[in-house]
């Protein structure tokens, strides 16, 4: 039986079809899918049960695409990747020289609405959520020629080297290639697991402000790196050119 994680990814996955008409190549179709989550998910975050202070702009965030239908749809998505493009921090690192690459209004909608919209992401354990996208990843590395080596590490093998490793909490990691952030999350996520009821306030600041730094020279890959240690609700040190 399909679990419904893989039942999402597969559903996710269904639209490359689609989208293979608007000339999406599977690694363009995936960051497409990324800019469209990252608006879902910050939306659910300043509700209830997580109250967070809005990231996003209202004029720019996810309601505002569920208002609008059409050519109007397609023209407000480009202001939305080009505006949040021009914002300080964290939100304009993920959404830097971000392109609007659909170029079918109706097929935009379909995402918004019958993919994206469909789900309540934030109620996802975090690891459920790191499946669809790395499941996205892996269909991609499969199917294109180029496959998606810079980006995706199986989780397995990150596991495995976590694992070996054992970060504690007063350690400070470091990924000098990070791609999307796999390694230095895994890591995070190994000191909550296991350090959880023993961290004093000092140590719950630096795995939160400080615990991980990465490094990422390829744009693309440095925006999808920010964009997951958001949505984790962890900070890093980032570089890209």
């Amino acid at each position: 039986m399909t679990n419904p994680t893989q039942q999402i990814v597969n559903k996710a996955w269904n639209f490359v079809h689609v989208l293979r008409d608007d000339g999406l190549s599977y690694m363009a179709y995936t960051e497409q899918i990324t800019f469209l989550l990252f608006l879902k998910m910050a939306d659910e975050l300043t509700k209830q049960p997580y109250n967070r202070r809005p990231m996003v702009p209202p004029e720019l965030g996810w309601a505002s695409l569920l208002e609008r239908d059409g050519d109007e749809l397609e023209v407000h998505y480009r202001h939305i990747l080009e505006e949040l493009g021009k914002k300080p921090g964290m939100l304009g690192a993920i959404f830097k020289k971000a392109r609007q690459e659909i170029q079918s209004p109706a097929t935009l909608r379909r995402l918004i609405v019958d993919l994206i919209g469909s789900e309540t992401w934030s109620s996802m354990q975090a690891d459920v959520k790191g499946d669809i996208y790395e499941g996205l990843l892996a269909k991609s590395a499969a199917e294109s020629p180029k496959g998606a080596g810079q980006y995706f590490t199986p989780r397995q093998l990150i596991q495995a080297i976590v694992d070996c490793v054992r970060p504690a909490p007063d350690d400070t990691v470091c990924d000098p290639a990070c791609g999307t952030v796999g390694f230095l999350l895994a890591a995070h996520d190994h000191v909550v697991k296991h350090h959880r009821k023993d961290l004093d306030p000092d140590q719950k600041k630096h795995l939160k402000k400080r615990y991980v730094h990465g490094w990422e020279l390829v744009p693309n890959t440095a925006r999808l790196c920010v964009m997951n240690l958001y949505l984790h609700g962890t900070k890093a040190e980032g570089y890209a050119t």
